[in-house]
């Protein structure tokens, strides 16, 4: 399993789609899952900027994986989950009651000015300047206690260089997860 961190507009989707494509590996977005949710009260609680509660992302992120390892996927490349302390706690639980590993965290680092000007020109739901700075705020309290949890558990945590073009950082990511993979 890839862990794949980022602020919000830093491309985490975006490059784990590409890697999953060209690797016949599985991406799973826990945000895309809610996205695309019709629950009212989800879709009320995105635009708010607010974070979706613990039990509702736990639940979708555990049907997700179930439905990868169905499938027979041999990496999971997991976008933006955990975003908190107590969901990379109970992600450590959840990893060793199914026998499964963090192979590497990969954080996509990149400017607010340039994550503000990526946003723009997105244009979800959710992409409002206040919510945007909101979600940034809640975004940096927040990630670094998750990251700490993984490091203490000896976890690899890779900070890459998320500016340039999709392919260059495409490239960066690739060279640094399958040179890994295939070491």
């Amino acid at each position: 399993m890839i862990l794949l961190f980022g602020p919000t507009g830093a491309g985490k989707s975006m490059q784990g789609q590409m890697l999953a494509v060209r690797m016949g590996w599985k991406w799973l977005s826990t945000g895309q899952m809610l996205r695309d949710s019709n629950d009212p009260e989800v879709i009320q609680v995105l635009k708010s900027g607010d974070l979706v509660s613990n039990e509702l992302t736990y639940e979708v992120f555990d049907k997700a994986v179930c439905e990868a390892k169905e499938q027979q996927y041999p990496v999971i490349i997991v976008d933006g989950f955990p975003r908190t302390k107590a969901q990379a706690e109970w992600l450590g639980q959840y990893l060793k009651r199914s026998g499964e590993a963090i192979d590497q965290v990969v954080v996509l680092e990149v400017p607010e000015g340039e994550i503000m000007s990526r946003l723009e020109k997105r244009g979800r739901m959710e992409d409002t300047p206040e919510t945007i700075a909101k979600r940034m705020s809640i975004y940096r309290q927040k990630m670094y206690p998750v990251l700490g949890i993984f490091a203490e558990d000896g976890v690899k945590i890779v900070h890459l260089d998320g500016t340039g073009t999709a392919g260059e950082v495409h490239d960066r990511l690739y060279a640094e997860v399958v040179g890994d993979a295939a070491a």
